[in-house]
């Protein structure tokens, strides 16, 4: 599982959206934020792409942290600049659950407004 999550923020900072998208499973659903709208299927690869064209930086900031079971969490920082505005900085969490393969079938980002900050 660390490995899985250390090959997101690999994948993700080498700009490879295909590579991203292909750590989840096909059933995988994303809630980034918690309390957004679940995504799943097509648009996890749509999201991964969107990740990609905002310039995205992931930087953790503690140890990817795992569990005896089925679940583990990478706190980190991530930057990106959307459309027309300024880069940003969010504080995160993602608490990630994984089937037998090794492939991640539950992201949940765990941050609010005030973790959003000019990068």
């Amino acid at each position: 599982m660390k490995a899985a999550l250390q090959a997101y923020v690999d994948l993700i900072n080498a700009g490879d959206a295909d590579g991203v998208t292909a750590l989840f499973a096909p059933d995988a659903v994303i809630e980034d934020p918690i309390g957004s709208e679940p995504r799943s299927g097509p648009a996890i690869a749509a999201w991964f792409a969107d990740t990609v064209a905002y310039q995205t930086r992931i930087t953790p900031v503690a140890p990817h942290r795992g569990s005896h079971a089925d679940e583990a969490l990478l706190i980190f920082d991530v930057e990106f600049t959307p459309p027309g505005g300024q880069r940003l900085r969010i504080r995160s969490a993602d608490a990630c659950r994984f089937d037998e393969e090794g492939r991640i079938i539950s992201l949940r980002a765990f941050w609010g407004p005030d973790d959003i900050q000019p990068a």
